[in-house]
């Protein structure tokens, strides 16, 4: 009878070696690699500790600072695989769980609506105007509105409802920045084929802040002529008047803009944002998208730089808007428009 086989001995597990980044890198290298400082990184942990901490307390267990760098290190490069090559010491299906984790944590609407808010008390939007006012003259504004696409991969159901008009698959953002680029409003939950002006329609902020009054008289947003034009939402003339209309579209131009400077700084501070996001469902590409936007503002608060790339560029979202229906276009707020203009621009400022 043949002698039984000797057991094989388990082989220890071997751990990678993790860098302890917040003790060996200064502030500028964690800015360029991570879009936060030692102090906004464990702020932002801090907010999300008690999730992120692991129960068990198993050896090689990740920190909750862990968890968000290496989510910080994926929204700054757009790259998973960094994440486990950057000395971080997670494997690549850790870096994907650990992303996941903390995403759930941070994109939970306890969090998001401490550092996105929209103003709605006289104190608030008075200073919104104050800070519009000084741009180019324009009076009475409190944001600026636009859509931006995120590019994602093809997701696997209602495919054709993600290709946008440009014939990629993406998700339709609305956001709002005030004159300092901070957001003071996002959606991020729309299939790109979906048009700019249902997704203003179907908003809160159509249906709830401006519908029912919540903000103080005199008090509105600025957009392109891709929306319908509102007591509230003022557009630009399509064929302005030589005058008012002309002097009203100048001074809207230039104070809309910071929407998409707005868009172009979030987007070169998170890089995830650049290219194609290829993380499935769609659901979790919103989390993304709501998570950079809080990220930022928190950024603003604390007054971190945006580091320099060779491969920087500003956003330019492409100037063609579709018109909206005509029956989205109300006669009303065209001639409250025309009041608007003859009233703060009959005279070429």
């Amino acid at each position: 009878m043949a002698a039984p086989a000797p057991l094989r001995q388990r082989r220890p597990r071997r751990f990678r070696e993790r860098k302890d980044v917040l003790h060996d890198l200064d502030d500028g290298e964690l800015i360029k690699r991570y879009r936060l400082d030692r102090a906004g990184i464990i702020f932002v942990t801090d907010l999300v500790r008690g999730p992120l901490t692991n129960p068990t307390g198993r050896n090689q267990a990740l920190t909750p600072e862990m968890k968000i760098i290496v989510l910080l290190r994926y929204l700054a490069t757009g790259k998973m695989q960094l994440c486990s090559m950057d000395d971080l010491g997670p494997s690549q299906q850790t870096v994907s769980r650990v992303i996941t984790e903390t995403l759930m944590a941070l994109s939970s609407n306890a969090i998001l609506t401490q550092f996105i808010t929209f103003p709605i008390t006289p104190h608030e939007t008075q200073r919104k105007i104050v800070d519009f006012q000084q741009i180019a003259g324009f009076p009475g504004v409190i944001g600026a509105i636009d859509g931006t696409h995120v590019r994602i991969s093809a997701p696997s159901e209602f495919e054709e409802e993600y290709v946008n008009r440009k014939g990629y698959h993406s998700i339709n953002v609305q956001v709002i920045f005030d004159a300092k680029y901070k957001i003071t409003d996002i959606v991020a939950k729309w299939p790109g084929s979906v048009h700019d002006a249902r997704i203003l329609n179907e908003s809160s902020l159509n249906r709830v802040v401006f519908g029912r009054g919540m903000v103080p008289d005199g008090c509105h947003q600025l957009g392109d002529s891709g929306y319908p034009s509102k007591k509230w939402l003022l557009t630009p003339y399509l064929r302005p008047q030589p005058g008012p209309q002309s002097n009203y579209n100048k001074a809207h131009k230039i104070t809309r803009s910071v929407v998409e400077r707005g868009i172009g700084q979030l987007k070169r501070r998170f890089h995830v944002l650049h290219g194609e996001i290829r993380v499935q469902p769609p659901s979790k590409v919103c989390q993304i998208i709501k998570v950079c936007a809080m990220l930022h503002n928190i950024c603003k608060d604390r007054n971190i730089y945006i580091p320099a790339a060779e491969d920087d560029e500003e956003e330019v979202d492409d100037p063609l808007h579709l018109q909206p229906p005509a029956a989205q276009r109300p006669r009303e707020g065209l001639l409250y428009r025309d009041e608007f203009a003859d009233l703060h621009f009959r005279n070429d400022n």
